[in-house]
């Protein structure tokens, strides 16, 4: 069971470090229009695209896949999207972008995904908490860009609650922009409920 754990860790863990499989990661949230983006907020959607990069994504897939953790265990893994399954989904240049859209409201977890030569299936996912606790956040913090490791699957954003403090302050950016591995956030800050989305090229 360790073992099992320790694979887990390694195969999610955030890798934005230099090698011979970096892709340059940058990331475009929300919209320009003001007045969209307040509607957005108060319907508790959340939209970002993020741009790859990199001479190692030209002719791969990409698989995108969900994780859903409750009191520290990873409960089961679903897949959003699968490019494998088709040679038509192969990358053809060394830029790729995806567009990920959220919506939490009314218990459930809505998650859809566009790129260029695809839409998803809409897929639903029960939230334990609130539905307006919810937030999606990225890993970049105060960075505009960020280096993954194209042979791995990484965990590129996190859906959860705030960790909380004995004052009553919370914090969401605090989790994803700690040293934590993201498997390990629920455990290290008490949150009971949360999601990864991941991505693995392949």
């Amino acid at each position: 069971m360790k073992i099992k754990h320790l694979l887990l860790g390694l195969t999610l863990a955030v890798n934005f470090s230099f090698g011979q499989n970096n892709i340059k990661v940058t990331s475009n949230y929300g919209s320009e229009n003001s007045d969209i983006q307040n509607l957005i907020d108060f319907e508790n959607i959340y939209f970002e695209q993020l741009n790859f990069e990199g001479n190692n994504i030209k002719g791969k897939q990409y698989i995108i896949s969900i994780q859903e953790f409750k009191n520290g265990k990873q409960l089961n893994k679903s897949v959003l999207f699968d490019g494998s399954e088709n040679d038509y989904f192969k990358i053809n240049s060394d830029k790729e972008s995806l567009k990920f859209l959220f919506k939490m409201a009314d218990g459930k977890l809505k998650a859809y995904i566009r790129g260029s030569k695809f839409g998803s299936k809409k897929s639903y996912f029960n939230l334990k908490d609130n539905s307006d606790q919810y937030a999606l956040k990225d890993f970049f913090g105060s960075k505009t860009e960020l280096n993954l490791d194209a042979s791995q699957e990484t965990a590129i954003f996190a859906i959860l609650t705030p960790t909380k403090h004995a004052d009553g302050s919370s914090s969401y950016c605090e989790v994803v922009q700690s040293d934590i591995r993201p498997e390990n956030l629920g455990t290290h800050f008490k949150i009971p409920h949360y999601f990864l989305v991941t991505l693995q090229f392949k």
